[in-house]
């Protein structure tokens, strides 16, 4: 019995290498100065995640063109999504933290735990290749990839198609304010289209805010709000 059997669990994945799955969990702050953190292991997830959402889309969709499975790909693979599943399976009870960072309730934060989440993938990679990522990566994703039966559409999107019909320039963003901690950061941004009172929002996440920010504006334009 180890303290991460029931995470191995939720995982489908028994490591051979604990140490792999630790370093996936351990945030810089706890790290101690030593190159130990999640992020490089961020980085690879990141790319396998990529692939193999890619992958699983050609074969769910083989009709659609590039531009549909791109926006298809591009809501599985966002933060709020890793985030979620992270949230899913319990990641957030296992995270490596300095006492700060828990303290302030990092361990919820979502920019972190979809970079754990992340981080996974890439330690499942690492102790047993490719299969043990796509098992994992099949079991989570596969519901959310079948949900829709038509390409999502972001709010930055649409509206970049609001102003593309009406032939005015495309909308314009603006960082208006950053405020908090590195590993809690909270931006405020402003989009604009000509001849429209502009929009802001907040999140904690330049393109969390941002879709925010156009879906506001973009709710007005279309007389959502008054």
């Amino acid at each position: 019995m180890t303290v991460y059997d029931a995470l191995f669990a939720r995982l489908g994945h028994e490591f051979e290498n604990v140490e792999r799955l630790e370093q996936a969990l351990t945030h810089r702050s706890a790290s101690h100065g030593q190159d130990i953190g999640y992020e490089r292991l961020e980085f690879l997830g990141d790319r396998i995640l990529g692939l193999c959402i890619a992958d699983m889309l050609m074969q769910a969709f083989p009709e659609e063109p590039e531009g549909a499975l791109s926006r298809r790909l591009n809501a599985l693979v966002r933060q709020e999504t890793l985030a979620e599943i992270a949230a899913e399976i319990g990641l957030n009870d296992y995270l490596r933290l300095g006492k700060a960072e828990e303290e302030s309730g990092a361990s919820d934060n979502p920019a972190i735990l979809a970079d754990v989440c992340e981080a996974v993938i890439a330690a499942l990679y690492r102790d047993s290749g490719l299969d043990a990522s796509r098992r994992f990566i099949k079991r989570y994703w596969e519901k959310r990839l079948e949900k829709s039966s038509r390409p999502p559409k972001d709010a930055k999107s649409s509206l970049q198609e609001w102003a593309m019909a009406r032939k005015i320039p495309l909308p314009e963003y603006e960082t208006i304010e950053k405020e908090g901690p590195d590993h809690a950061p909270v931006f405020t941004i402003q989009v604009s289209v000509r001849g429209k009172e502009p929009a802001q929002a907040t999140g904690d996440s330049k393109r969390s805010a941002e879709q925010k920010a156009a879906e506001i504006l973009l709710n007005r334009l279309l007389g959502d709000i008054k």
